[in-house]
């Protein structure tokens, strides 16, 4: 008989530690904040560019981007000379090929792109001989073949033994309500809530990753501080767990638990198209926050950036050392004024499908992506700055790692 309790991890796209902290404080949000009262809590930095691909795959894989290879939200895939799009926005996607796209983002991910060397949890967790179960989140790769749903809108994948997601790859028949019938009435984190009722009221698991998108919807369009409405209704998200555990005595007896976001959000009132300031042979993919460039000569794009309002800080390698640039000067020094800044601008620059030149935004800026689109009036991600690049971590019955990278050793310790 196993002598450790199961373990939950909670992931809430886009939650700041401000808003975090704040509805706690005031109790806005109930399940949380009795959670926080249960638990300890901190800060802890995810991963750069702290874009939402990169970052769950850095939570699922307990590792930089030069371990697991998905380099941003859009790239340039060398092998196969063409654009890799995962979903910047529809427009994004229309601009890259809308049948490919699609293909990239909800299989070519896991399938193709992330390294066939960077163990996911949920391989791990199996081979150690745990049922670990998933729900929504996009980089999810285990050991379980699965057929769509829906036949011919995708290939077969790989999953862990639990797997649901967005109702288009199930393990098990639950009865789900659609989850993209009305993504701004929140019908995504809808059917999360139902998968995972299910699989509580089964102790169907030894392992849950729970994965909730809709606040960093609603982030992006209001901004990180408007969000309190949908923080009410991503914290009854979490309350589905509690109440089916039977309350919050029994579910913290129960279960292990850390809850965390996989970045932050800052305002941003302004956008740019950063490949219109490249003054080089290059391929330049920008999204959100954060862009990189293709160059064989990355230290002319890189100067050529020196006067762009909208660019806090360059990266490149030259003569096998990392140069930093800001303002028009050289300076390694300035890692050092962003949360691990070294130790995650070295990672990504060494992901060997990152571009040659890393771009990070300056506060209030935004790169328009392929289709021109962005987040301006709104709330954006993807920087190496402080606002973008720390979550709140909040463990229960599991010490609250520092680093986003470092939830996957957490977890499987707690359960194994």
């Amino acid at each position: 008989m196993r002598s450790k309790r199961p373990a939950i991890l909670i992931v809430i796209d886009g939650l700041t530690p401000s808003t975090f902290e704040n509805a706690v404080g005031d109790r806005s949000a109930p399940t949380l904040s009795a959670l926080a009262d249960a638990g300890s809590y901190r800060r802890a930095v995810t991963t750069f560019p702290s874009l939402t691909p990169v970052c769950l795959t850095s939570i699922a894989t307990g590792a930089h981007p030069d371990v697991h290879h998905i380099p941003h939200l859009v790239w340039w895939h060398r092998d196969e000379r063409r654009v890799v799009e995962y979903g910047s926005s529809f427009g994004a996607i229309r601009a890259a090929g809308t049948r490919r796209s699609i293909r990239d983002t909800i299989v070519g991910m896991n399938r193709d792109h992330l390294a066939k060397d960077a163990e996911t949890i949920y391989e791990a967790g199996e081979r150690a001989g745990l049922t670990v179960a998933a729900v929504n989140i996009t980089c999810y790769r285990g050991p379980h073949r699965y057929v769509p749903t829906v036949p011919g809108f995708a290939p077969a994948t790989f999953g862990p033994r639990r797997f649901f997601f967005y109702n288009l790859y199930e393990s098990d028949p639950i009865g789900a309500p659609l989850a993209v019938r009305n993504r701004s009435g929140g019908s995504v984190d809808e059917y999360a809530a139902a998968a995972a009722r299910w699989l509580v009221t089964r102790d169907g698991f030894d392992l849950l990753v729970y994965y909730l998108s809709d606040l960093d919807f609603a982030s992006h369009l209001h901004g990180p501080d408007d969000v309190r409405e949908q923080l009410v209704k991503t914290d009854g998200s979490v309350r589905v767990l509690v109440d089916a555990a039977g309350g919050l005595d029994s579910f913290v007896e129960r279960y292990s638990v850390l809850v965390c976001s996989d970045h932050g959000q800052t305002h941003v009132r302004d956008a740019v198209r950063l490949e219109e300031h490249v003054h080089a042979p290059a391929i330049v993919t920008a999204s959100n926050r954060a862009g990189m460039i293709y160059t064989d000569e990355p230290r002319v794009a890189a100067a050529s950036l020196d006067a762009v309002e909208a660019v806090d800080a360059v990266f490149f390698v030259e003569g096998g050392a990392v140069v930093a640039r800001k303002d028009g000067d050289d300076d390694a020094a300035i890692l050092d004024a962003y949360p691990l800044g070294r130790e995650r601008v070295e990672a990504a620059l060494r992901n060997p499908n990152a571009g040659e030149v890393l771009v990070s935004a300056a506060p209030g800026w935004e790169l328009a992506d392929l289709a021109g689109m962005h987040h301006a009036g709104g709330g954006s991600h993807g920087s190496l700055t402080a606002g973008d690049s720390e979550v709140p971590m909040l463990g229960v019955g599991i010490e609250p790692p520092a680093r986003t990278i470092d939830v996957k050793n957490a977890l499987l310790a707690a359960v194994s």
